[in-house]
């Protein structure tokens, strides 16, 4: 865990201390530690709150505990008013200017609406503060919502999930002066005990200090308060209660420290606006540039290197984000880094079967200590001078021990032990951290899950990650010809089993007749997802109606690439979802899928770009290849040589089966003879 104890704060802006008898509306603090939860507090006053924390603070830190502080109020207002105020975009720059104006008495009398009416006459227009307790008073602040012209916006990035405007000053609901009076508070309470706020004090990464200050909103809980709450229990007794054990959970489940990660989060929010503990932060998907499949002016036949740079420049990850079990997110792609939630060894262990013991130069006769240690059953005790303790691979070092010696290089004479000199201290024990220490990058954000990567996170301590959720991906075959009665569609089926292999949703569209107004119903059902593959239609004849209806709609490039087979490409956006009008040709459609689609589609399912990894092996075939096209072989290696399908004719299909990949050749001239050096790349470098 990050935090020994974390304590929940309810706010209040009463004008009067609370009653005396607990009650709602008043400030309450939730409290839970590594121990379980303590039971609530209930305070009068702002300033007895504010006490009670820092002498909580000075408990925590006298036993060397790390504590984390709640407040259900906003830290900030939305983007604009610091700089407004006080010529700086950053809220630690609008909290000192607040606490050198707001006055908070012990007894919770409070100039919270003078301060408020200074910021709406010092802004333009009518606001942004509205609402306030007397009619007739403040004649800056209006009393119902009738701002206008402020030029602020109603709510920060982190308010859009429905939480009250922080404007509003008064009223059912009302959270404005929440903040005006906790703000300076916070202010002092950081002052005077160095607490980090996060996450302006931390730059959006995860705070190490031992005293932590984090806005949060226990409405984010409300189902788990409504069915904790105890009979005849004041409500905010046991919102209090449930969201410090929530965010205690959380801790232990390694969730928290991911939760205040804004490492891919704006400079707004990160150093102005603030965020809401326990709300994950998801960048906005970025939506494609119509010119993202522009070529270059001039430009007539595009070398394969040239449209994949294309393409690799205009593409932008749109698929979304989830947080998914670490131990299901096989095959997924993260959506942002993973970092180590331990060390791994967490404790010093032994790498072998042997005896510990306290170091000291020349051979060694010892006293064998009873006891042992072993994995999971560690020796309760210390391991005294001169003696060795029995201990297993895996074990934990015992206090008192700081060397292993392997036991096949001991001579044990009842209960002596004796050992050649030459060990060197630390000898045969696993440090702490040796593997990976705690906050360490583990995976970047773009990396496709393996099995490997599976076991790195259950040893790291992740229990869940952000993944990108599956690209949704629409195909379909157009053509008269196809159908049952008609030629087989080869291509369809390829299709969507390549999508399914690549980890994304196939969604499959099927087979749409030679017609305008079909082509266009597909292609409008086709944009329900994220892209789109069609085979056929994609060049300029009569009966070329997706590239027709993407000209037409003013969607369309034509990428003819210096490329065989394949050759015509059509790209474009409809709806602006991106559109890879592969050739229909079966050989053809999937060495254009391969080639051109997987590292594209790849990109907007957000992971990094793909490409595939040939090796080098001598050719078994002769071919004398012309200079212009990068072409593509169906192959095979056959006794450490390459094989190409006797037929080179795109429509034999036979041959994509019988390969085990392709043989690529450069785009110049090459004669190709028994011997000579050619690339093969594998299906599986594909991932098929």
């Amino acid at each position: 865990m990050r935090f020994d104890t974390i304590l929940a704060v309810d706010w209040s802006a009463r004008n009067s201390p609370s009653p005396a008898k607990p009650t709602k509306d008043a400030i309450w603090i939730g409290i839970a530690t590594r121990e379980g939860a303590e039971e609530p507090v209930y305070l009068r006053t702002r300033a007895a709150a504010i006490d009670w924390i820092a002498r909580r603070i000075d408990v925590e830190r006298a036993a060397g505990r790390r504590i984390l502080i709640g407040f259900d109020f906003a830290f900030c207002w939305p983007r604009g008013l610091a700089r407004a105020l006080t010529g700086r975009d950053e809220a630690l720059a609008l909290w000192d200017w607040l606490a050198a104006r707001i006055e908070d008495a012990d007894d919770n009398a409070s100039n919270r609406f003078d301060v408020a009416e200074a910021i709406n006459a010092a802004l333009p227009g009518t606001g942004p503060f509205w609402s306030k307790s007397h009619r007739d008073r403040h004649p800056a602040i209006p009393y119902k919502d009738t701002r206008d012209g402020h030029g602020l916006p109603e709510r920060r990035a982190t308010d859009a999930g429905g939480a009250f405007p922080v404007w509003q000053l008064a009223g059912a609901g009302a959270v404005g002066s929440q903040s005006l009076l906790g703000v300076p508070r916070l202010a002092a309470l950081r002052a005077g005990t160095g607490a980090q706020v996060w996450p302006f004090d931390t730059g959006g990464q995860v705070p190490e200090a031992d005293v932590v200050i984090a806005e949060i909103y226990p409405g984010l809980f409300r189902d788990r308060v409504a069915a904790a709450i105890k009979t005849d229990e004041v409500p905010d007794r046991a919102q209090v209660r449930v969201t410090a054990t929530h965010l205690s959970d959380l801790d232990r489940k390694g969730d928290l420290a991911r939760l205040m990660d804004l490492s891919a989060a704006p400079r707004e929010v990160v150093v102005e606006e603030g965020w809401v503990l326990g709300l994950p932060f998801e960048a906005p998907a970025t939506p494609l540039r119509n010119d993202c499949f522009a070529l270059p002016p001039g430009v007539d036949w595009t070398p394969v290197d040239v449209a994949l740079d294309r393409l690799r420049a205009g593409l932008d990850p749109v698929a979304g984000i989830e947080s998914v079990a670490a131990d299901r997110a096989g095959g997924r792609i993260l959506a942002e880094p993973v970092h180590a939630v331990r060390d791994n060894p967490n404790v010093a262990n032994s790498a072998v079967d042997g005896y510990a013991f306290a170091f000291s130069e020349g051979p060694q006769d010892l006293a064998l200590q009873s006891g042992r240690a072993a994995a999971g059953a560690p020796f309760d005790g210390t391991v005294a001078p001169g003696h060795a303790l029995r201990i297993l691979t895996g074990a934990a070092v015992p206090e008192g021990a700081d060397t292993v010696v392997l036991q096949e290089d001991v001579t044990r004479d009842g209960d002596r032990l004796r050992f050649a000199a030459g060990l060197k201290r630390g000898r045969n024990i696993r440090p702490v951290a040796e593997d990976f220490a705690k906050g360490d990058t583990l995976l970047a954000a773009g990396h496709r899950l393996r099995a490997p990567d599976l076991a790195l996170l259950a040893a790291s301590g992740q229990a869940r990650v952000h993944v990108r959720a599956p690209l949704r991906v629409a195909v379909m075959s157009t053509g008269d010809e196809l159908g049952p009665d008609g030629t087989p569609d080869a291509n369809r089926p390829m299709l969507l089993s390549l999508i399914e292999r690549w980890g994304m949703q196939a969604i499959d569209l099927g087979i749409v007749p030679d017609r305008a107004e079909a082509v266009r119903a597909a292609l409008d059902r086709g944009a329900e997802a994220q892209a789109i593959l069609t085979t056929g239609g994609a060049s300029a004849g009569d009966e070329d109606h997706v590239s027709a209806t993407l000209r037409a709609a003013d969607a369309l490039t034509t990428w003819r690439i210096a490329v065989k087979p394949g050759r015509p490409l059509a790209m474009g956006l409809w709806r602006g979802v991106p559109v890879f009008g592969l050739p229909g040709n079966p050989v053809a459609a999937l060495v254009c899928a391969l080639i051109f689609a997987r590292p594209a589609l790849m990109r907007l399912a957000g992971a990094d770009w793909t490409a595939p990894q040939g090796i080098t092996l001598p050719a078994a075939f002769t071919k004398a290849k012309k200079p212009g096209r990068r072409e593509y072989l169906r192959a095979r290696i056959e006794d450490g040589a390459v094989h190409v399908y006797p037929s080179e004719g795109s429509g034999r299909i036979r041959g994509l089966s019988w390969a085990e990949g392709l043989c690529e050749l450069p785009d110049g001239a090459l004669d190709v003879t028994p011997g000579t050096p050619v690339t093969f790349l594998p299906y599986a470098a594909f991932d098929l």
